[in-house]
């Protein structure tokens, strides 16, 4: 593959040049996750402003050519299309109370983007992101995967970050998910936590238990309140939420078939249907394929269900 044929087939645009747009774009570029990067943001000053930033450190990167402009049609040809525009989650404030504004967005967005790109995979950060991908899906009329979020895929990297803490271990020693609402109601699956290849209820540091109820109870807390202590501390979360980006730009762009729990419309996993929540999803070119159905403990089911119904009521308040 030459470079200009890269380039063309793996351009990545990003939508709304914020903080959380910006550091995904920083994150693709220093982990050399696209061919090519277009910037779009409605505001020309930041955009040209962000170009440039990242353009004077082109090289010390991978090759990657990066363009930007209040111009929709910068977007076109892309094979991925990541939106972060939006209203932001201030501090106190859930993600489900931005859903009225970044719904709006997300419908009348979601056509334009698909107009300029008709081949694009559409990626949504924007929270709620459940919620907002849900009204992106249903606004085109994709519900086969081609429009997805980002979902749980930051949560599940601070739990496993949480955990490897505690056990004193490097972190890609850990594997476990976070599944359900990328907010309040989201479920830590510690039944299928894996720390070194054993399970988490059987895992000792000198003969001692770490990871009993009171401690799988404040890692699981911890994770849900990670993205209120940044905000209160740095007003958004931002560069976590790049580099998971990056990771799921780079399993499409590769076909990679990598599991990631990315947020998409359900049809009947767990007898959830018909809302957008995050799960186990093999991604690969043609964006969030099939669901894999980890067991899950009654309680485990009961909390992902229960998540389901929360995010079904905030659609329905919507009239999705």
């Amino acid at each position: 593959m030459t470079g200009a044929t890269r380039e063309l087939l793996n351009k990545v645009s990003i939508v709304g040049m914020g903080s959380v747009g910006t550091a995904i774009a920083y994150a693709c570029l220093i982990r050399g996750s696209a061919g090519s990067l277009a910037l779009y943001d409605i505001n020309a000053k930041k955009v040209r402003a962000e170009l440039l930033d990242l353009n004077h450190g082109s090289q010390f990167v991978p090759h990657c050519p990066i363009i930007g402009s209040d111009d929709i049609a910068v977007t076109a040809g892309s094979a991925i299309v990541i939106v972060t525009a939006g209203a932001k989650q201030d501090e106190g404030q859930t993600r489900l109370d931005l859903a009225t504004t970044n719904v709006a967005m997300a419908q009348s967005l979601t056509p334009q983007l698909l107009e300029q790109s008709p081949g694009a995979i559409i990626v949504f950060v924007t929270n709620p992101v459940d919620v907002v991908t849900f009204a992106a899906a249903q606004s085109v009329g994709a519900d086969g995967g081609r429009v997805f979020g980002s979902g749980t895929v930051l949560d599940s990297s601070r739990f496993r970050y949480l955990i490897a803490e505690r056990a004193d271990l490097a972190v890609a020693n850990v594997h476990g998910y976070i599944i359900g609402e990328h907010g309040d109601s989201q479920i830590s699956l510690w039944s299928s936590v894996s720390i070194g290849g054993g399970p988490a209820d059987s895992f000792r540091i000198d003969g001692a238990l770490v990871f009993d109820e009171t401690t799988r109870n404040e890692i699981s807390a911890g994770v849900v309140n990670a993205a209120y202590e940044v905000i209160a501390g740095k007003g958004a979360t931002s560069l976590a939420i790049g580099l998971s980006t990056a990771r799921i730009v780079e399993a499409v762009l590769g076909d990679q078939h990598r599991v990631l729990p990315v947020s998409t419309v359900q049809h009947g996993a767990y007898e959830i249907s018909d809302v957008c929540l995050s799960l186990p999803t093999v991604v690969t070119a043609s964006g969030a394929g099939r669901v894999l159905e980890v067991p899950l403990s009654v309680s485990e089911l009961l909390s992902l269900q229960a998540s389901a119904a929360t995010l079904k009521q905030a659609q329905d308040s919507l009239g999705l």
